[in-house]
């Protein structure tokens, strides 16, 4: 069963397979087609998944593995 704190894992997973560099929605399609199972089988994680992804991402941001948006939410999420 997956928990929010493997979201920022994930998160990590699916930048490093786009190349270091992707939108939310490329981050979630990933996500959803490599662990569907997991976050199926995840109580109420399954209905705030995405929601919570964008938690990790700002998560990450504030530890400095993801660059900065500095208020650009069009920007995609890049690893710093």
């Amino acid at each position: 069963m997956a928990t929010k704190t493997v979201l920022r894992e994930w998160v990590l997973e699916a930048l490093r397979a786009n190349g270091g560099s992707a939108g939310p929605v490329q981050v979630c399609r990933y996500i959803w087609s490599h662990h569907e199972d997991e976050l199926r089988d995840s109580d109420d994680l399954f209905f705030t998944w995405q929601y919570d992804v964008r938690w990790a991402a700002q998560t990450l941001r504030d530890e400095g593995v993801l660059a900065k948006a500095n208020g650009d939410r069009r920007k995609p999420w890049t690893i710093a």
